[in-house]
């Protein structure tokens, strides 16, 4: 359907942009059930398996001591906290940077919880850290009337900043594990315009924090891969180098006019080097559709299961039933994950109709304070908060899988083990001050402690550098 009113010229926002032509009275997206939530296809159940194989935060602290350079201890109990707001308090045991099962062993660091609630700490699955000015002086926005804008002001922004991108995306991804995020996938833009600075800058901020957050970073063409000469070779470097985990690639038809050479350049670069895929499809209607069948053909011809995403999507919400049954089960068949930002009640994914199929749907903050827009905090409960807003819902169960979208959701696209505070599970959970799971995702409390890997990184919404 489409609105019966268009932005007019150089009035175009991000918000206006990704809403268009949509109509805002669309039906309200259905959010997973808890055991949908919890559903892994074989493909994911395996990637999450080498993911928790390969944790390396075997070590925890005290929380006054630095989580990078401090006394490490082998054994913790958070005394007095109540996992997903259960009445009753309890001892949270950690052994090795895992949930433990069973009495803490003698000599265990005894960190007190004070009654407070315990809950996963949770994973953005799509952010633009090499963009943000997060921690710098305003930026005044211009105007603009497309992507095209937007990326040339990217690269006015870009050089008009006096700090590297390294500094500005530590700023940011810090500030987000302060609030509570364990895990994300990082864009970092790929152009003639940059080089690799983006990717370089990202790689060292997740190198400074890799006690404390797990990063896959994205090398994302936003200016084109087809229409931006040069780009194609950005991208192969990248993914030669080995410093990226996944090659992106945007509208294939709307914004880079060149479908199949798009997708056959980005699948094959994927193909060669063994890295994974993950896609800006804004484009709807038709447009979207053919490019996602595109993607769709190429993940099964080049057996990549499990290894691509889409982000945005927002072909989909528009389907009828029985269109979005069809394509939902190509994605599942194939594992492909989707994201969503939850922009806006008709653009948010019907992520309960697509978990039927077996797709992974992870959520993400997107852009934050960068020159699409001056909104954003990279806070993921935040955005916990923001899907349930845009989505209409009110019922506790509904508040609650809002929070498990946010928690496990992004876990399941990025191949990480739930950190559902089961034994065995990675010790990555926040203690907040609440009543209910509901309520803390309706008031969002602050974060009084980030634990990560049974480490704790940050207390009173501040990093522990």
């Amino acid at each position: 359907m489409q609105s019966s009113t268009t932005p007019s010229p150089g009035s175009l926002s991000r918000r206006t942009m990704l809403a268009g032509a949509a109509a805002l009275a669309g039906t309200t997206a259905a959010i997973a059930t808890p055991a949908q939530a919890q559903a892994l296809t074989p493909a994911a159940q395996a990637a999450a398996h080498t993911q928790a194989t390969a944790h390396t935060q075997a070590a925890v602290s005290a929380p006054g001591a630095s989580a990078a350079g401090g006394r490490r201890d082998r054994a913790v109990v958070f005394r007095n906290v109540r996992p997903f707001g259960a009445a009753r308090p309890t001892d949270l045991v950690v052994v090795d940077g895992r949930v433990a099962d069973g009495p803490a062993p003698r000599g265990a660091k005894v960190v007190e919880g004070g009654g407070r609630i315990a809950l996963p700490s949770l994973v953005d699955a799509h952010i633009h850290p090499d963009k943000t000015t997060w921690g710098g002086p305003w930026v005044s926005r211009r105007p603009a009337n497309g992507i095209a804008d937007y990326v040339a002001q990217d690269v006015e922004l870009f050089r008009a900043q006096s700090r590297p991108v390294a500094e500005r995306a530590y700023g940011l991804m810090s500030h987000a594990v302060a609030r509570g995020t364990r895990a994300m996938r990082a864009h970092a833009d790929v152009a003639p315009a940059y080089g690799l600075a983006g990717v370089e800058g990202v790689a060292e901020a997740r190198e400074r924090l890799r006690h404390a957050l797990d990063v896959q970073i994205v090398a994302f063409p936003q200016h084109g891969v087809i229409r931006t000469p040069g780009t194609a070779a950005l991208l192969e470097e990248a993914a030669r180098e080995g410093t990226i985990d996944m090659i992106g690639g945007i509208d294939p038809i709307g914004f880079d006019q060149a479908l199949d050479a798009q997708l056959d350049l980005v699948f094959g670069i994927a193909d060669r080097h063994g890295v994974g895929v993950d896609i800006h499809l804004h484009d709807r209607g038709e447009k979207g559709i053919t490019a996602m069948r595109g993607i769709i053909d190429r993940t099964r011809a080049l057996s990549l299961a499990g290894k691509v995403t889409v982000s945005h999507v927002f072909c989909l919400p528009g389907l009828s039933d029985r269109e979005l049954g069809a394509i939902a089960a190509d994605l599942g068949a194939q594992d492909i994950a989707l994201t969503t930002v939850a922009p806006s009640d008709s653009l948010v994914l019907p992520i309960a109709r697509l978990r039927e199929h077996g797709v992974r749907v992870g959520l993400g903050s997107d852009g934050v304070r960068d020159s699409w827009s001056p909104f954003g905090n990279a806070d993921m409960l935040h955005r916990a908060q923001l899907l349930g807003w845009v989505t209409d819902v009110r019922l506790d169960e509904e508040l609650t899988d809002c929070y498990r979208v946010a928690a496990h959701g992004g876990a399941d696209v990025m191949g990480l083990a739930h950190a559902d505070l089961t034994p065995g599970a990675p010790a990555d959970f926040v203690l907040v001050r609440g009543e209910c799971l509901p309520q803390v995702v309706v008031d969002m409390p602050q974060r009084d402690l980030v634990v990560h890997g049974g480490v704790v990184v940050a207390r009173d919404g501040e990093f522990l550098a």
